[in-house]
């Protein structure tokens, strides 16, 4: 009940921070997003500190203030306590506290002073919380937030009510939950800005039905010190189901994404489940073109468990010439899509993604890819040779067809593709859960929900390679390759004849049944076409 309490109290203080950036005219600004959710780490972290230091020192955890109490410290004491702090923790100052700012809101030009503090926090903490570019360039925790105001006169009242929200709440009493809380929260906190129904690079949110089946699929037994990739990272929903199915302590995390809202919402989303020690690896940038992570030699590197949401459709036509160079050639094996004279932004790219994900993969490594249902049965092109690579190399290990809809913001059909580098033995599940789910309305669009016994049945199915009428098949790599390689279900379930016992009386009155059914029709045939004869008779003579 604490946490469902809590549950509430946090989305209203979310509500609350968005009706003030309504109230100084940012409401479904471009930049109400960053304002939110910068606002609502800094008071994650502030809060994430007080509970740290108390685990440090008895004297802070018994006070009524600590942070009044840490004020006494001497600059020594202080510099000591902070030493003492985890790796992965956010180090402030004690001007960075929202206790000081809070006592300091009268003074003149506070916006300046609130912008200045967050600065200070994000450089103090810069090596940690960055996200790196491509190039290597750096972005920070913060920006100047009070500046999208664009009447200057405004923007010290702007942070005054930023700062009054934020210090009647409190997160230290729920620092122990663990992913299933935070990401309803985080789903809460970002659902106003991850709309994106034109399925551009990866920002839209993957239905956590989706991303709990993948990792649940994914992950046998308990792994350690594995590494976890997705290329298409978003808002780094699939990362985390991931890292919780495995243990946030036995893995590291490592993504690449060409928005940067996407990788400010990965930060956001690694600080709030415990994963701080895995920013560093956080790329803003193009993995088909430029992919980032690489070994010591110089060479792509090879991950442990990959998942992905890729974009299906995306103009990559200026870079074109570049995928198709020979040093992709192992990559992309099954070749690049070719440019279309219209609609370029209906590229496959999801297709050189597949690809990468295959390539990217230790010699053990496992992977979960959303891909449009058409792929599962193309029998032409990239798709198709794709599909053979998979087969012919045992590295296929199931799909589950999805229910239409389980994605709101598009209606194309997915499919969750899984692979498995080490899976020469065969026993493919192909499974078809397009009939689960129920349908409800999701503001304009329609979406399917999976109930909890559903999402089960899917993954016990699965995980148990078990074969159920109409719903799932258990293969082997050799009867797919003589089904021309399909991975679609449907195809292999059994063909139902029902056969009815009857006697040869029955038999001879159905029979004379059908002949003179048959009779009737040729007669009315034979009639309709002499009375077109004479209609097109007439029609010559006149």
């Amino acid at each position: 009940m604490v946490t469902q309490d809590f549950t509430v109290k946090t989305k209203e203080l979310i509500d609350n921070l968005k009706s003030v950036c309504t109230s100084y005219g940012l409401g479904n600004d471009g930049n109400e997003f960053k304002i939110i959710t910068q606002v609502f780490l800094y008071k994650f972290m502030n809060d994430k500190f007080g509970y740290d230091v108390k685990q440090i020192d008895e004297k802070l955890k018994s006070a009524e203030s600590w942070e009044q109490t840490i004020l006494t410290f001497s600059d020594d004491e202080y510099e000591m306590l902070l030493m003492e702090l985890k790796p992965d923790s956010a180090k402030l100052k004690r001007d960075h506290f929202l206790s000081t700012l809070f006592d300091r809101q009268n003074q003149p030009e506070f916006a300046k002073l609130f912008d200045d503090t967050l600065r200070d926090i994000a450089i103090y903490n810069n090596d940690i919380f960055s996200v790196k570019t491509g190039t290597g360039s750096k972005i920070t925790l913060f920006d100047e937030l009070s500046n999208y105001i664009s009447d200057s006169s405004q923007r010290d009242n702007f942070c005054r009510a930023i700062v009054n929200q934020l210090i009647t709440f409190n997160f230290e009493k729920v620092f122990d939950q663990k992913f299933d809380f935070f990401s309803t929260i985080f789903e809460y906190l970002i659902k106003d800005y991850n709309k994106d129904g034109g399925g551009k690079y990866a920002e839209y949110y993957t239905p956590q039905a989706v991303a709990k089946i993948m990792a649940e699929i994914l992950v046998e037994n308990a792994p350690k010190n594995v590494t976890c990739y997705d290329p298409s990272a978003g808002s780094g929903q699939l990362l985390m189901s991931l890292a919780h199915q495995i243990g946030d302590d036995r893995c590291s995390i490592y993504s690449q994404d060409i928005s940067q809202k996407s990788s400010g919402m990965l930060r956001l989303n690694l600080v709030l489940n415990n994963l701080v020690h895995s920013i560093q690896n956080i790329i803003q940038g193009n993995t088909i073109k430029e992919p980032y992570h690489k070994d010591k030699e110089g060479n792509l590197r090879k991950f442990d468990y990959v998942v992905s949401n890729p974009p299906f459709k995306l103009d990559f036509s200026d870079y074109h010439e570049d995928l198709n160079a020979k040093t992709n050639n192992e990559r992309f094996f099954a070749g690049v899509p070719n440019i279309p004279n219209k609609d370029k932004d209906k590229m496959s790219i999801y297709l050189l993604f597949i690809q990468h994900i295959m390539y990217s993969l230790t010699t053990k490594g496992r992977a979960a890819i959303v891909v449009p249902t058409g792929f599962i049965t193309a029998q032409s092109g990239i798709e198709r040779k794709i599909r053979e690579k998979l087969v012919n190399d045992k590295m296929l290990r199931g799909v589950v067809s999805m229910p239409s809809n389980i994605f709101a913001t598009t209606g194309t059909n997915v499919s969750i593709l899984f692979l498995d580098a080490a899976n020469t033995k065969g026993d493919i599940v192909l499974m078809d859960a397009s009939k689960l789910g129920t349908t409800v309305k999701d503001g304009k669009n329609q979406k399917t929900l999976l109930s909890h016994q559903e999402e089960q049945k899917i993954i016990d199915t699965f995980n148990r390679h078990e074969a159920v009428e109409d719903f799932s098949v258990v293969l082997s790599y050799e009867q797919i390759a003589e089904k021309n390689y399909s991975f679609s279900a449907g195809q292999y379930f059994e063909v139902k004849i029902e056969y009815t016992d009857i006697t040869a009386d029955e038999f001879k009155e159905k029979m004379d049944g059908f002949k003179g059914n048959l009779s009737k029709l040729f007669a009315e045939s034979k009639s309709l076409e002499t009375e077109i004869q004479k209609q097109l008779e007439g029609l010559k003579y006149e």
